[in-house]
């Protein structure tokens, strides 16, 4: 069977809103702010089951997503200890015969702000989502990466970076899905931040 290695991104400290976020929605062990955290996703989807076994198998961590979709599959294991995390990812990369240099460089696919959001947009956003609540007159940085997974590493950093809430995050499918919301200059600074992180990810293009 053919893998592609669609995303593998290594987070040094999962950040107390994502973590939580994760907490809220995951169905396996639940993180924790400040752990390592790292998201692999593959194709097709079915075999990240045999990424879950090698990464288990080898080290102490713990997984908190595994989603199994007929193209993608997706799994996150985190760790007190960074080097457990880096280690996983080395045993996947190993036992699937691939490299982190053959994961296929992200692309934003959607990078919008909306500025001074209105009172019924901001109920309908509400309603859909799991994470913080937008407030009227907030500004709202939403993002689209291809592949989906990388949309973690734009959220985690955009925390680091601003002081915004973020409202719902969806890191699988066919693209990740990322909507955060705070004031205006605040919103500025996560999305540059955002946008920065996975412009700094090395990797292959994807085939069309």
């Amino acid at each position: 069977m053919s893998i592609t290695l669609r995303t593998y991104v290594f987070l040094d400290q999962l950040q107390p809103q994502l973590a939580t976020f994760i907490g809220k929605t995951a169905r396996g062990f639940l993180p924790v702010p400040g752990q390592a955290s790292l998201w692999i996703e593959i194709a097709p989807g079915i075999a990240i089951n045999r990424v879950t076994d090698a990464a288990l198998k080898a080290t102490t961590v713990q997984p908190a997503v595994q989603v199994v979709e007929r193209a993608f599959g997706l799994l996150e294991v985190h760790d007190d200890d960074q080097g457990e995390v880096l280690q996983a990812g080395s045993t996947v990369l190993a036992h699937l015969e691939l490299e982190e240099a053959g994961r296929i460089k992200p692309k934003a696919v959607t990078n919008q702000i909306i500025r001074s959001v209105e009172a019924y947009q901001a109920q309908i956003i509400n309603r859909n989502s799991q994470g913080m609540m937008v407030l009227p007159g907030d500004s709202l940085f939403i993002l689209e990466t291809s592949p989906a997974g990388y949309v973690v590493l734009a959220c985690n950093e955009a925390e680091k970076a601003a002081n915004v809430s973020l409202v719902n995050i969806t890191p699988y499918g066919a693209f990740g899905r990322l909507y955060m919301a705070g004031s205006e200059s605040e919103i500025d600074a996560a999305a540059e931040a955002a946008t920065g992180a996975l412009a700094k990810v090395t990797g292959v293009e994807a085939k069309k």
